[in-house]
């Protein structure tokens, strides 16, 4: 693909991200609104976070392993016969764990969410049966844009995405004064189905898949090679998933509300690292998987590189602001309605424990795809394992009964960090990815040390007691210290931009 067309693409999928992200952050919103951190915001939050891991975690897994090994199978015949594969048994398993959630939603809700009382455990599970259907949707939907971006085909998967985002939005807030909190419930699953039509359209309209089921392919080695890449995958890829799930898990525990503040910390989190790491990853993905197949690893050790550079001036300077102005951005957002004072400070102490992750999450991801695009799936595996099921759990168990829900962030953070500092050892020894010029880690330590402080410093001399306006002026300051401050540390990226602004009118 001409790099002009690839940029180009990437910045459309990017506008189109960061609409449908800001649905569903909105989501969230709307759910604050109604419910504020109660319990009922819990039953909402806990009976989506199912469908959704399963998403997440079995459809990524089946996605990534599938563009994988796509690659790389030999003829056009093969590579239909391994498309029809992989959707006879994606839909089958799909439908039956979709109907096990609906016949079994409230053991499923007793085992996972041990903590909640008599009539949280119900609702709950009331509003995962009407949502389970939706697992299959979801799933599905994720490997039909998988198959849309293998051909270039970017636009259709992110709108889809938007649809469902957005239907979800229009529908509880449509249907809530009728039916309440399942007016989220049919929200979440009528959203999940525009999603997949709109999917199914394009695939149809363009060829791509005929539809069929298929039990077996004719050389069963590429189905053999995709198991073996995917199931290390599902395990080590979603690793980011686990902890949301062990967060509601342990919060589930805890006192009303627990589990709603940490998912509102954790959504504002989310939508800046999302919303940086998404379109990037999706259009690079399977550029990554070709040069991997060609052995083209001298490119892949730039694209390595470059990137973790440009995640680490995207992203650490918006964590110094979101740190500083956590309050105000919550109170922003979500201060409405049932969302009490007394909910933002709450929210706000998680998402500054939260946001000091946010670097370590996003570059997890990244550097993850390049173990799976070079079939090494094993170290993510480990590294995933070792943080969320041993340095993550061990720190709540023995923070939680004193720290209560900051425990479950900080622990989180730690945990990313130590995965981080594994997989780049990893990287370094068994992909051979050594970085070509780690002297500019030493300018931009100090560029964000400086920041930060700077950031303080206006923080605190500067406050408005309007919320949007101390934000709006945090921004401004902050904005003209990254200038400033990368012009002085001569970060080469802060200097092409005020080389921009000079020559613009």
């Amino acid at each position: 693909m001409p790099k002009k067309s690839l940029l180009k693409i990437i910045g459309v999928v990017t506008i189109v991200n960061i609409i449908s992200r800001l649905f569903g952050f909105l989501r969230e919103a709307v759910i604050g609104y109604h419910f504020g951190t109660s319990a009922l915001a819990d039953s909402v939050i806990l009976a989506y976070t199912i469908p959704t891991f399963v998403y997440l975690v079995a459809g990524g897994a089946v996605t990534t392993a599938f563009i994988s090994i796509y690659k790389k199978v030999g003829s056009i015949r093969e590579q239909e016969q391994f498309k029809e594969l992989i959707f006879t048994y994606t839909t089958m398993s799909m439908a039956l764990l979709s109907l096990f959630f609906i016949l079994f939603s409230r053991e499923v809700t007793d085992v996972l969410f041990s903590g909640l009382t008599e009539g949280e455990s119900e609702k709950t599970a009331m509003l995962l049966a009407i949502m389970a259907p939706s697992t299959l949707f979801l799933v599905m939907s994720m490997w039909f844009s998988g198959l849309l971006n293998i051909q270039d085909r970017f636009f259709g998967p992110a709108f889809s995405t938007l649809v469902n985002n957005a239907g979800f939005v229009l529908l509880a807030v449509l249907l809530y004064p009728f039916m309440g909190a399942q007016a989220y419930g049919w929200g979440a699953l009528l959203g999940s189905i525009s999603m997949i039509v709109l999917l199914v359209r394009d695939l149809r309209r363009d060829r791509l898949l005929s539809f069929r089921f298929r039990w077996a392919m004719e050389n069963g080695e590429y189905a053999k090679r995709m198991m073996k890449v995917g199931i290390p995958i599902l395990l080590g890829g979603a690793t980011l998933q686990f902890y949301f799930l062990l967060h509601r898990v342990f919060a589930s525990q805890l006192e009303d509300g627990a589990v709603a503040a940490l998912n509102y910390a954790s959504k504002l989190v989310q939508l800046p690292q999302v919303i940086l790491m998404t379109a990037v990853t999706t259009v690079i993905y399977p550029t990554l998987a070709a040069k991997a197949a060609n052995r083209q690893f001298a490119e892949i050790s730039v694209m390595y590189d470059k990137g973790l550079r440009l995640l680490l001036m995207a992203i650490i300077p918006v964590s110094i602001f979101i740190f500083f102005y956590a309050r105000d951005l919550v109170e922003l957002v979500f201060e409405y309605g049932s969302f009490t004072a007394e909910s933002t400070v709450v929210t706000a102490r998680l998402l500054q424990l939260f946001v000091i992750g946010m670097f370590a999450h996003a570059a997890n991801v990244y550097v993850t795809r390049f173990f799976y695009a070079m079939e090494k799936s094993l170290y993510p595996v480990v590294s995933g394992v070792l943080a969320v099921f041993g340095v993550n759990v061990v720190l709540i168990a023995l923070w939680i009964e004193k720290g209560g829900a900051d425990a479950i962030a900080l622990a989180t953070t730690i945990s990313a960090y130590f995965q981080l500092f594994f997989l780049l050892l990893a990287s370094r020894f068994v992909l051979k990815l050594a970085r070509k010029n780690t002297p500019y880690l030493t300018k931009y330590g100090l560029f964000f040390v400086l920041l930060a402080i700077a950031s303080y410093g206006i923080s605190k001399v500067i406050h408005i007691h309007i919320a949007l306006l101390n934000a709006a002026a945090g921004f401004v300051f902050f904005m003209l210290l990254v200038l400033v401050i990368g012009k002085i540390c001569r970060i080469a990226e802060i200097e092409q931009i005020i080389k921009k602004l000079k020559k613009s009118p």
